[in-house]
């Protein structure tokens, strides 16, 4: 107890140290940018932001930085004798940016000696810089090391790092090196870019998470999100630029040669943390088949005013339709869904799933009905005007996913055009039977005259709920 008292002594007067400096005053008073906050405070450690030009993301990477070699980081475990590496595109670009930056959040008294690979110690900030010796609160120093891409990947083996902070996308082995560096240390990587080249791996790793990784986290920052942005200028700019360019520059967003079919949806608005589902919200299932390729399913819930909710996910290949039939059934179960008066669920599935099978006499609808699940292959299959009704939901906010539905929205992500209006067929199981659903829904909704007091009731609690959880 009184080693952690005196941890917590140390920090406290290093800050009062601080009292006027950029770090002490970063993100506090009236203008808080609060995305930078969630970076800061997310637990993960495989961190990126996203972010358009002046968005505030560099930022986030130099405090980081700092705050983990001063060992006085406010949201994270504290290490003494920090050993960190800070990345750049080039030498030029680190003087210019990540250098500039992580000076200016340190404090001269912070700062026990300065290795220049050019130019003179007494003006750091006019030449490169190599290496940075910081006093760590916690006892004694750190090492902040800068390294540029251009230097190629063997110069970014055999160190052991506890952090590194990628200020714009490196190269992919130069971003592989640096997982290796951090590893017996258990380091922690962060990512700060402006997404100016397409498609590339970060996308796939970070952005589509294609590994599945715990670890990975990221946000999108844009210039509404910046407080310290005058908005008027911001309003002047935007109309002055392109949608491509706006695309890029303000908001962060990966783009390629083919655009993203759902570019209305955004992971802020329609991923929305899990609450409990009414009864009398439960709504359909939808089934896209798949024997070799993966089934997918979904289960689809609508409150009193229209908005659809996708809240539970089965999605697996190379299984037989009683083994799919039996985890659909679990998740209904475990949700309490509803059944029809015969005990079977109810689902809507692709109309090719009455043809028959190659191992059974049998349809796929069929199978499903033994195995407890009523099928109706009566959907609307109309690409184009699914699409275009998808897309409206999206825009209009009437369509939200609960996080369990990795798979969904995964797809929804990397959906993209092919030639012409057609979307490249690839990895669209889920965004299938999603339009299978969407078109079955009413063009309008019902009046909600026809709610009952309790009904009026129950809304009104899920909705404090749903504001809570968010």
């Amino acid at each position: 107890m009184n080693e952690i008292v005196k941890k917590i002594m140390q920090i406290e007067s290093e800050q009062f140290k601080r009292k006027n400096s950029p770090l002490n005053s970063y993100n506090k008073g009236d203008k808080v940018h609060k995305k930078q906050l969630a970076f800061h405070k997310c637990k993960k450690n495989n961190r990126w932001v996203f972010g358009g030009n002046r968005s505030g993301k560099t930022e986030c990477g130099a405090v980081e930085s700092v705050w983990i070699a001063r060992g006085i980081h406010p949201y994270r475990e504290n290490r003494k004798n920090v050993f960190g590496w800070v990345v750049s595109l080039t030498q030029q670009v680190q003087r210019d940016v990540a250098q500039k930056k992580i000076l200016r959040y340190l404090n001269d008294c912070d700062i026990v000696d300065i290795i220049m690979s050019s130019g003179r110690k007494d003006s750091p900030d006019k030449g490169i810089i190599d290496q940075l010796i910081v006093k760590n609160a916690l006892g004694g120093v750190s090492t902040i090391g800068f390294k540029s891409c251009d230097q190629g990947r063997e110069k970014f083996q055999g160190a052991s790092l506890d952090f590194v902070w990628f200020d714009e996308e490196p190269p992919q082995d130069v971003y592989e090196e640096c997982k290796l560096r951090l590893l017996d240390k258990c380091g922690t990587m962060f990512g700060t870019m402006t997404p100016l080249k397409g498609l590339t791996f970060v996308y796939d790793e970070i952005y589509l998470n294609c590994n599945h990784s715990k670890e990975v986290w990221y946000e999108f920052m844009e210039w509404a999100d910046n407080p310290y942005l005058n908005q008027k200028e911001v309003q002047k700019l935007t109309e002055s630029l392109s949608k491509d360019i706006l695309d890029s520059r303000r908001y962060g967003r990966f783009k390629a040669g083919s655009g993203a079919v759902y570019n209305e949806f955004d992971e802020n608005i329609h991923v929305i943390e899990p609450f409990p589902v009414p009864f009398d919200w439960q709504d359909e299932l939808s089934i896209d088949p798949g024997l070799n390729n993966p089934l997918s399913c979904h289960f689809y819930a609508v409150d009193y005013d229209g908005n659809v909710y996708v809240v539970a996910e089965h999605y697996e290949a190379e299984k037989t339709v009683d083994y799919h039939a039996k985890k659909i059934k679990e998740i209904a179960n475990r949700l309490n869904w509803h059944t029809r008066p015969d005990g079977r669920l109810s689902a809507l599935i692709d109309s090719a799933a009455n043809q028959k099978t190659l191992a059974s006499s049998k349809s796929v609808t069929q199978l499903f009905f033994e195995h407890g699940i009523a099928c109706n292959p009566n959907v609307n299959k109309d690409k184009f005007s699914g699409i275009s009704r998808v897309k409206e939901y999206f825009a209009t906010k009437k369509l939200f996913i609960f996080p369990c539905c990795e798979k969904l929205i995964k797809e929804i992500k990397s959906y993209r055009w092919g030639e012409g209006d057609i979307p490249i067929k690839k990895d669209d199981h889920a965004l299938d039977e999603l339009r299978y659903y969407i078109m079955s829904r009413p063009n309008k909704t019902p009046p909600k005259a026809n709610l009952t007091d309790i009904q009026k009731d129950k809304e009104r609690l899920i909705r404090r709920l749903k504001n809570k959880g968010g």
